[in-house]
């Protein structure tokens, strides 16, 4: 536990110092159909498609349907993350392209597997971090899938943020240390992989934020329902079963 806390204080420290120095930017916020949210520096039409670019350089960018959009907003002023930070924005960064359902399936099952945490829980935490867009870049400089600060990912070991795998594999290990920090109180870990731990700590809760508390009920919320749909499913499989088995038996 004590090597636990240090790992927790070493991150909470991190973020604090990344939010002290990060510079104000103006941006646009984009609200997507999927239920996640974006800041872009601004956005092309290419081909029919919106192209919402990440970062002025335009290396960095996510492609959406129009009618995927729902709103937009202008961010007065965005923190920026630190250039030493940053990945390198090359081209090769475009060819990262979102994971299929089955792929992003499977990245879940095998994370889930190590860290003995259910998939669905990390898939509706991916939903509600990122909508399952692998280069997604938030306001305050989260990246990917599961929505990793710069410096997070650093102390997770996650050389490349955009790379699904690897920040798949670094939120599962930091949700999962939330977890057993918190004592399996999964709606305080939530708040915490939101907020921050200190902000959890400052608070003796989950913080008063507007959006963490949407987060925190997003979160669960969609757990419950993927897991009643499971059990609905597995019901209607052991009900077709037996009927099947009713007329093997009695013809």
């Amino acid at each position: 536990m004590r090597k636990l806390q240090t790992f927790l204080l070493a991150i909470i420290a991190a973020v604090l110092l990344a939010g002290c120095f990060a510079p104000a930017l103006a941006a646009n916020r984009v609200y997507l159909r999927s239920g996640s949210d974006l800041v872009c520096d601004h956005q092309k039409n290419i081909d029919g498609r919106i192209r919402l670019y990440l970062t002025p350089a335009e290396d960095n960018y996510l492609d959406v349907a129009a009618a995927d959009i729902l709103r937009e907003e202008s961010v007065p002023s965005v923190p920026a993350t630190p250039e030493s930070g940053m990945p390198q924005m090359n081209s090769s960064l475009k060819n990262y392209a979102a994971p299929r359902p089955m792929d992003l399936s499977i990245l879940l099952h095998q994370a889930g597997a190590e860290h003995h945490l259910d998939p669905d829980l990390l898939a509706s935490v991916v939903r509600a971090e990122s909508g399952g867009h692998a280069r997604v870049v938030s306001y305050a400089g989260a990246r990917g899938l599961m929505q990793l600060m710069p410096a997070t990912a650093a102390d997770l070991g996650v050389h490349d943020s955009f790379a699904p795998e690897q920040n798949i594999a670094g939120g599962t290990t930091y949700l999962d240390a939330l977890l057993m920090y918190y004592h399996e109180d999964l709606a305080l870990a939530l708040a915490a992989y939101n907020a921050g731990p200190a902000a959890v700590a400052r608070y003796h809760g989950i913080p008063p934020y507007p959006a963490t508390r949407r987060y925190v009920a997003s979160v669960i919320h969609d757990y419950n329902q993927r897991k009643l749909r499971e059990a609905r499913q597995q019901h209607a499989f052991h009900s077709s079963a037996s009927a099947i088995a009713s007329v093997v038996t009695h013809p």
